[in-house]
């Protein structure tokens, strides 16, 4: 039997040995045709990581504990992983980019001058991170040192050949990441000197000396090491006191756990449902892969959050990652105390605790200052006092490299109503005339709401007043304003115009993550990220949001009515005569009864296009019963309801007046953009001028914007009283329902109150609103304000009715026929409210 066995061995030797040079041409003929090569590959690497993912059974020969797990599971697949892992391991680079960004928006205020910084890539693997990285970075010269610290000695292999191959001097440790320290690799300080300043400034005289790393990454492996409590401790030592960690993994966890968390930048997206959660859990155990929240919440507890980001791998069922960028969440308790009492007295126009000295090297005792009262305090101070007492980090909004964004609380009610989504994309009132009326110069400290942000950035170009607080419950709108601010900040002309000239850049994702983030909140970045689509589709950025609805309405009917032609003829117009002749051809159809019934009159068109709530729909239908505008054209045939009729007639009135008298190819915006999708170089805001782009791009040209979200009432009375000079309310009053003005709890009646609290005598309040006498006006008369009607629309023109000095009601009617005092003509009514006297 044994004989006949060895038979077949030597039969199987001779036929191997036979087919060899068979083999050998076979694979010659496939690499020459590079196509079938790569399939072969691709085939062969796929099979590998399959058997060593999911066949082969765990080995511990070369001993126990984590290093022989790991090396159980890469070994075989050592020389595939990066082929394999490409799909499978989604969000690597977006996180490299961020980390890139923050490094050189920190190289640019100049942290590396004394010292070039250390990198330290944990659980690194094979290297691809450290070789990835060199996309942003010039990885060889801008660090000191790199470091890869990995426990698998396969995979150690890998990388020592790749950065063989690539000529980079980064040093490859195979070694247990909570044993790693820097001063067994590295010897000495690059630079003691610095090490010194940094500590003495953090207020850590007593501190020893030691090495530490200015970045610390790792990418999927956290959720691969078993103790990673005491990993995450040695990373917070490993860590410099100014120093960035970014992180990306996998991760399953219901919102639940994270619900009174103010510190994890947001949760939008978060959730995992219950199905996938215990699908991918149980999947990855398997491998001795952990996916429960309990390490990332540990490393948000550990860290202050910088960037968080939730993304799924839809290519291969929806995993569920996170990308997170950090910093030590707490330094020394002066430099904290510092910082809250720096943001607390901006938000509320309080006076500010400030240290004696300005210089940089040392942290002296604060100035005395009389206590500030706790209804001066801002929602951020008092979270920011909860966290530190409870020992957790601050809220993410005081990580971030500019301080503009104040805290709110996300998950609230009134936040999450307008379900992710800004109404407004551009600002409809006119800035122009606001600076008309008001006359805003470099000593007032304004409160406005933020809208699409377009207005207050002209108030930064024109007027550069002391203080501008930007106030919007819904938090899109901030995010909006965000995104460009950060414009701004980070991009040429040429990008920002292509973002908000044109409405469209096929590169957005790469600015938001390369450029924009590190000038952004975490919560606005995360916004963005999901929104990418909005800027990089065949649509208009402009063509999405509330706003957006009016937009694709206008396009979709240009197109059933067969007017898109006209209606470019319409806004390439050269003067006032030719518009005038193509707007009577296209007027009977835009102002026709079936369009208006189908749509105008809807109370769905008149939010979720028109952003006209329904308290303000009733002013209108209120002016409407009460006083009928003379000289407005009859409603249509047919049309008999108070409500379309009210507003029909709005609506001749404002359009009329518009294309009579202003030229939309030059002087028009508002209506260009509406009808276009776009602005022109010829006609556009003044933030979007070059002009304006150089003043905005200058290093502190923000500072003195702060961005609240929340009720305007909310945030005025937590002002010092008398700080306000101007607020400019748009038409927010209009949401209000009509109530008696001696109700205490009337929102009107707590929001003027508000307002006379905060305002400084003779201060004063500028308002928009749909109708000519709207009831709030009341309230302000009973509460100490001298109320002034400074504009009325009159049917047939633009608004410019105007209150001759101290005549109250008597009205002086003035046509103007280039409608120079209102290109927008959308509302009935301006006003200005002036405090003459304080109210208990």
């Amino acid at each position: 039997m044994i004989e006949h066995w060895f038979d077949v061995a030597d039969v199987l030797g001779r036929l191997i040995k036979e087919l060899t040079p068979c083999l050998d041409r076979f694979f010659l003929a496939l690499k020459q045709h590079k196509a079938v090569w790569l399939l072969y590959e691709n085939v062969i690497n796929f099979c590998t990581f399959f058997y060593s993912s999911f066949m082969k059974p765990h080995s511990q020969n070369e001993g126990s504990g984590q290093q022989a797990a790991l090396e159980s599971f890469y070994k075989v697949q050592a020389n595939v992983y990066d082929a394999t892992r490409k799909r499978l391991l989604c969000g690597r680079e977006d996180m490299l980019a961020l980390v890139a960004a923050q490094l050189k928006f920190e190289a640019q205020q100049g942290r590396f001058e004394l010292s070039k910084p250390v990198w330290v890539d944990v659980g690194g693997g094979t290297g691809y991170n450290i070789e990835a990285m060199h996309v942003h970075l010039d990885v060889p010269t801008f660090f000191a040192a790199v470091f890869l610290v990995d426990l698998s000695p396969s995979l150690c292999d890998v990388a020592r050949k790749r950065f063989d191959r690539l000529g980079w001097d980064v040093k490859v440790i195979c070694e247990d990441a909570r044993t790693f320290r820097l001063e067994d690799h590295l010897g000495s300080p690059p630079d003691p000197r610095s090490a010194t300043r940094q500590l003495v400034r953090y207020g850590q005289q007593d501190a020893n000396l030691s090495i530490s790393a200015d970045v610390v990454t790792m990418s999927y492996s956290l959720s691969m090491i078993p103790d990673y409590y005491n990993v995450v401790d040695s990373l917070v030592t490993l860590l410099a006191p100014t120093g960035i960690i970014g992180v990306v993994d996998f991760y399953v966890q219901s919102i639940v756990e994270t619900n009174g968390r103010n510190y994890v930048g947001g949760s939008f997206n978060r959730h995992v449902n219950w199905l996938s959660r215990v699908f991918w859990r149980a999947w990855f155990d398997c491998d001795r892969v952990g996916l429960e929240g309990a390490r990332r919440d540990y490393l948000e507890y550990r860290f202050g959050t910088k960037k968080t980001l939730d993304e799924r791998n839809y290519l291969l069922g929806g995993i569920p990652y996170y990308i997170f960028l950090g910093c030590h969440c707490q330094g020394s308790f002066k430099r904290t105390q510092e910082l809250l009492n720096m943001v607390d007295a901006s938000c509320t126009e309080s006076p500010q605790l400030i240290p004696a000295s300005k210089g940089h090297d040392l942290v002296l005792p604060l100035l005395p200052q009389p206590a500030i009262p706790m209804e001066c305090r801002s929602k951020a101070y008092e979270s920011a006092v909860v966290n530190l007492s409870s020992n957790l980090p601050l809220p993410s909004t005081f990580y971030q490299n500019h301080q503009a964004r104040i805290y709110y609380e996300e998950n609230l009610k009134k936040h999450t109503q307008f379900n992710h989504d800004y109404l407004y994309a551009f600002a409809w009132e006119d800035p122009k005339v606001d600076q008309r009326l008001l006359q805003i110069n470099d000593n007032d400290t304004i409160l406005c709401l933020t809208s699409g942000g377009d207005n207050l950035l002209e108030y930064l170009v024109t007027a550069r007043p002391r203080r501008i607080h930007a106030v919007d419950l819904n938090p899109n709108q901030n995010h909006l304003l965000e995104l460009k601010i950060a414009a701004f900040q980070a991009l040429h002309y040429a990008d920002v115009w292509k973002l908000f000239g044109e409405g469209h850049h096929p590169d957005f994702q790469d600015l938001l993550t390369t450029k924009l983030s590190p000038h952004m909140s975490s919560q606005a970045f995360q916004f963005w990220f999901k929104n990418v689509s909005r800027f990089t589709s065949s649509t208009s950025f402009y063509e999405h949001g509330g706003s957006g609805y009016a937009i694709r309405l206008v396009r979709w009917l240009a197109w059933l009515t067969g007017l898109k032609q006209e209606i470019q003829r319409l806004c390439n117009s050269k003067t006032r005569n030719e518009q005038r002749e193509i707007w009577s051809k296209i007027r009977p159809i835009i102002l026709s009864r079936s369009l208006h019934w189908a749509l105008v009159g809807t109370e769905w068109f008149l939010w979720k296009a028109a952003g006209v709530p329904p308290a303000q729909r009733q002013l209108i239908i209120q002016d409407a019963s009460e006083q009928p505008q003379k000289g407005s054209s009859p409603p249509p045939e047919g049309l008999s309801d108070t409500t379309g009729e009210a507003m029909w007639d709005y609506i001749v009135n404002t359009l009329d007046p518009v294309a009579q008298h202003t030229l939309l190819s030059e002087e028009n915006y508002h209506y260009l953009l509406t009808l276009t999708g776009q602005y022109t170089r010829r006609c556009h805001p003044v933030y979007l001028s070059p002009k304006a782009h150089t003043k905005l791009s200058q290093p502190n040209a923000f500072s003195n914007l702060r961005i609240h979200t929340d009720e305007l009432s909310e945030i005025i009375q937590r002002y010092k009283p008398a700080t306000l000079t101007i607020a400019i309310i748009m038409d927010s009053m209009d949401w209000f329902p009509p109530s008696p003005s001696t109700s205490p709890t009337s929102p009107a009646v707590v929001q003027v109150r508000a307002l006379s609290h905060a305002l400084q005598p003779r201060g004063r309040v500028l308002l928009r609103s749909a109708g000519l006498k709207p009831w709030y006006v009341a309230v302000f008369g009973d509460h100490g304000f001298a109320v002034k009607r400074v504009a009325a629309r009159v049917p047939g023109s633009c608004v410019d009715s105007r209150l001759a000095p101290g005549k109250g009601e008597n009205l002086v009617e003035h046509e103007l026929t280039d409608c120079t005092f209102g290109r927008v003509n959308m509302y009935a009514s301006t006003w200005i409210m002036t405090k003459v006297e304080e109210v208990s």
